[in-house]
């Protein structure tokens, strides 16, 4: 059975920093797309940033250049390293996992493994 299990989330003043982690358990694909998703109360799941098993990113308007993913191969944990937190970043985030796309991808419906998710809290 495969597992996608985040860590790492809590609670932050702005500009402050967290690194969220999502290790995968069960089958491993060489090749992947995996992304970090977030949820704020009220509001529609947003993606925030992806990565291809050939290393290409993509991230939303709204964090690039503060979040930065990262995974080095197909057997490390996916990493979301977020710098300047600001209360607008606070939701529940969650890692998701599909076999390779042709890009890197935002859309929810391009996955079909979803971790549970972890807070993240950022106050004012």
């Amino acid at each position: 059975q495969v597992q996608l299990v985040e860590s790492g989330g809590g609670s932050v003043q702005a500009g402050g920093s967290l690194t969220l982690s999502c290790a995968a358990s069960g089958y491993t694909y060489d090749r992947y797309c995996m992304a970090w998703f977030r949820q704020a109360p009220g509001k529609e799941r947003e993606g925030v940033a992806a990565i291809n098993s050939d290393g290409r990113t993509t991230y939303a308007a709204s964090v690039k250049g503060r979040f930065s993913i990262s995974k080095d191969g197909a057997e490390s944990p996916l990493y979301l390293q977020m710098n300047n937190l600001i209360p607008e970043d606070t939701a529940i985030y969650s890692c998701a996992r599909t076999p390779a796309l042709l890009a890197p991808s935002l859309s929810p419906r391009s996955y079909w493994q979803w971790g549970q998710g972890t807070q993240v809290t950022v106050s004012s």
